[in-house]
């Protein structure tokens, strides 16, 4: 019956691994949709090449730093209960590989390519697993000091702010860091719209992410005896609460509504295995709205340009996800209890502070070296034809 246990959380994870796997082509054509038609190429090739570059760099330093298991035993060593080690491995990578996808669509359409796979490389060898371990781990005493000062630990049971507002928070370093696209803002101070080249694309990326989620959140319990369907509700009343608002909010755009869901999703994740439903819908509309509205501000008003939304999307409502699970997952909100609001808080801006700097510091140190950007001459070109040399479709 042990054999039988081992394999059967060998194959849970497992599945929950491919979920998330296939979750990266939903990063993907969201991107593809959301960019000009000179950059769609560019978009499908980061993200297959920033996952292969994370999956190096999570396997020879970053799993070891956030848990301190390495893989140079032999096979025989590594194949005990079934491997499980090995698929956990797998598993987490996909969270881990998740933050450049993120930072990938906030640096659409003006990025250069090598010195973006190099900050993917150290993204997810250091700065990612480092506060990954602090808070699924225990390293560094962080979760400690938390419990003794505010009454409980840091609650994030499927990356709220671990893996989105880390990937949100490091993203808003790059976008600033890189400036806006030509063209983007007038001297004047107007604003000029690139509009997505498809959204047919923009909305097939946001549904396989949608679907993907829920091995995300579900499959983050690791073994099947944990497994809860609380956390699968959560996750859909959260999603659904993130549509209705954005469409309400967004007044239709069909961009804010397709994201909406990617709000509430990304919110729940940190309390969806501890809230009520009812405070899991309200956690995901206000992530909803808080996309839209933080979206519009940062783009016209602050002059951000962050393509796809990435920051609002993953740094806010990543940040407010850790935040709303010190609320409603508290009892007197139908919570299954365990966590405190100071808690929650106080592990969300270690979280921010940590990804804002490794930010600023990566890419920064990037840019002063070999540079980050491509010549304005080769953005009016797009990135297809610039760094592929080929366009997403051909004029036969």
């Amino acid at each position: 019956m042990e054999n039988i246990k081992t394999a059967t959380d060998v194959l849970f994870i497992l599945l929950g691994a491919i979920m998330v796997l296939a979750m990266h082509a939903g990063f993907a054509f969201l991107e593809v949709g959301t960019v000009r038609k000179k950059n769609q190429v560019n978009a499908l090739v980061k993200i297959i090449v920033d996952f292969s570059v994370s999956t190096i760099g999570y396997f020879f330093i970053g799993y070891g730093i956030a848990y301190g298991v390495g893989f140079f035993e032999g096979a025989q060593a590594l194949s005990e209960k079934n491997g499980y080690e090995l698929v956990k491995f797998f598993f987490l990578l996909t969270f881990a590989a998740a933050i450049p996808a993120i930072v990938s669509g906030g640096i659409a359409e003006r990025a250069r390519f090598y010195p973006q796979v190099a900050a993917t490389f150290i993204i997810v060898a250091l700065i990612y697993p480092f506060f990954e371990g602090m808070t699924w781990n225990g390293n560094f005493g962080m979760q400690s000091w938390i419990e003794a000062t505010f009454g409980a630990e840091f609650h994030d049971f499927a990356g709220s702010v671990v893996v989105h507002a880390m990937g949100g928070w490091i993203a808003l370093g790059a976008v600033v860091l890189l400036g806006h696209r030509y063209g983007r803002y007038g001297k004047g101070g107007e604003v000029f719209a690139h509009p997505p080249s498809s959204i047919p694309f923009l909305s097939l990326g946001a549904w396989i992410l949608t679907v993907g989620w829920f091995g995300f959140n579900v499959m983050s319990a690791q073994t099947i005896d944990a497994i809860a369907g609380l956390v699968a509700v959560n996750s859909l009343m959260a999603m659904v609460g993130g549509i209705l608002v954005a469409t309400i909010v967004g007044k239709n755009d069909p961009g804010f509504v397709h994201n909406g869901p990617l709000a509430g999703l990304v919110a729940i994740c940190a309390g969806s295995d501890i809230m009520h439903p009812l405070g899991a819908l309200v956690t995901g509309g206000v992530a909803g709205g808080l996309f839209v509205w933080t979206f519009t501000m940062a783009q016209n008003k602050w002059k951000i340009d962050d393509v796809l939304g990435v920051w609002p999307l993953h740094g806010l409502c990543g940040a407010w996800g850790g935040i709303a699970a010190g609320i409603f997952g508290s009892t007197a909100l139908g919570g299954l209890g365990g966590v405190t609001f100071m808690a929650q808080l106080a592990g969300t801006i270690i979280g921010i502070a940590i990804a804002l700097v490794g930010g600023f510091l990566v890419y920064g140190v990037i840019k002063s070296l070999v540079g980050i950007r491509l010549s304005h001459e080769e953005e009016y070109q797009g990135a297809d034809l610039s760094i592929h040399k080929i366009a997403s479709e051909s004029d036969d």
